[in-house]
């Protein structure tokens, strides 16, 4: 089987409502398998007014606004409506890229149908609770996921760590890698642009410390500004740039009263904020790959991470930049101070970066998950199908 074969059933909990790293990269995958000839359809909440327009065709999913999030929404269950439209599609594969309760009723619907269902992991959800006070929760939540892709016939995650981490919990029999590539005509050193940032009030000389991404508690606010917050006492010279948007602005904005928001940015916008930031500080450890580490790399820049899944497949300690131990403020603190203070070590370190970052490309990585969906269908076809979980 090829591309042109597949007939593939998308399932996400966001395909395009809101911008993020993981449902851009579920577009491009679309964009690349119709390009090759198959087809896909794509079943998600959707909005009056998205983010971007979808890639491919979309059909709505029911949802309702999450609580207390109601920028997202949660997929409430596959109605008579989406089976429907299912069996009128007549796919040979169901990937699903979220464990909400659509993406559980279509893996129910493939194994009714005796069809393969692959599930990609683009986040932690199990680590979630921790940034809001719920930490117990966490056996409980990692025991559902369990459960859920235990009734796939595989999984991908986007970085070999994170595939390790995934064997290690015992999530599936089969765990694969579809990672993440890089748009290298918008994110590249040449887009650096001082004009653009003096226009923010930040000098030419003055080390800038970026953050990008969305304003969540989960992607590890507390422990950047309280990093900030110690390199201002000990009077390291440096100006934090925030690329990004989201709840928790304000709260951030609080923290940091010293930094320039830059507010949502994409494209070749994005492309120029990045490559204009001396280094970039990612304490995160919720992200499964860290689209916007391999961007920042890709700039020439050093990363500054947390020792987690994603950002460890990526950044090469002391070679690429630094490697911390998630939440050790001191640490952090230390490794951005010699960047701030030793430009060479910073553009040593950025050149590294981005000899890695050319080896990611979108053709490749895409390419790579529909040899993983022609392999599994083959599998089903003759009867050679991995050992599965004797979850029903």
């Amino acid at each position: 089987m090829d591309a042109p074969s597949l007939r593939v059933a998308l399932f996400s909990g966001n395909y395009n409502y809101v911008r993020d790293g993981a449902n851009q990269a579920l577009n491009r995958l679309v964009g690349y398998v119709l390009a090759q000839g198959g087809a896909v359809r794509v079943y998600s909440p959707t909005v009056p007014e998205p983010a971007f327009p979808p890639t491919g065709d979309l059909v709505s999913a029911p949802s309702w606004p999450f609580p207390g999030r109601a920028e997202y929404r949660i997929p409430l269950r596959l109605s008579g409506r989406l089976r429907k439209d299912l069996k009128a599609f007549a796919p040979n594969i169901v990937h699903v890229a979220s464990p909400d309760p659509v993406g559980h009723g279509a893996v129910t619907w493939a194994r009714r149908q005796g069809l393969p269902a692959v599930a990609s992991v683009h986040t932690r959800f199990e680590t979630y609770p921790r940034y809001y006070g719920l930490a117990f929760l966490e056996p409980v939540l990692e025991a559902m996921l369990r459960r859920f892709y235990r009734r796939c016939d595989a999984i991908v995650a986007p970085s070999e760590s994170m595939a390790q981490l995934l064997r290690e919990q015992r999530m599936n029999y089969d765990v694969g890698i579809w990672t993440r590539g890089i748009d290298r005509s918008i994110f590249d050193p040449a887009k650096r642009d001082l004009e653009w940032r003096r226009s923010l009030g930040i000098a030419d000389d003055v080390p800038v410390i970026g953050f990008v991404g969305r304003l969540v508690m989960e992607k590890g606010l507390d422990v950047f500004s309280d990093t900030i917050a110690m390199l201002e006492r000990q009077q390291v010279r440096h100006r934090v740039l925030v690329v990004g948007d989201g709840p928790a602005r304000e709260w951030f904005a609080h923290r940091l009263p010293n930094a320039v928001f830059a507010g949502f940015q994409t494209g070749s916008d994005l492309g120029r904020a990045v490559a204009s930031m001396d280094m970039l500080f990612n304490p995160s450890i919720t992200e499964t790959f860290g689209n916007v580490t391999l961007e920042a790399m890709a700039c020439a820049l050093p990363t500054v991470a947390a020792r987690a899944t994603g950002s460890e497949s990526l950044v090469r300690d002391g070679e690429t930049g630094r490697l911390v131990r998630p939440g050790a403020i001191a640490e952090f603190a230390e490794a951005l101070t010699r960047y701030c203070t030793d430009a060479e070590l910073r553009e040593r370190s950025g050149q590294n970066a981005r000899v890695i970052a050319e080896s990611f490309g979108w053709d490749q990585v895409n390419q790579a998950l529909v040899d993983t969906w022609t392999r599994i269908i083959e599998q089903r076809r003759t009867g050679a199908t991995p050992q599965r979980s004797p979850v029903p």
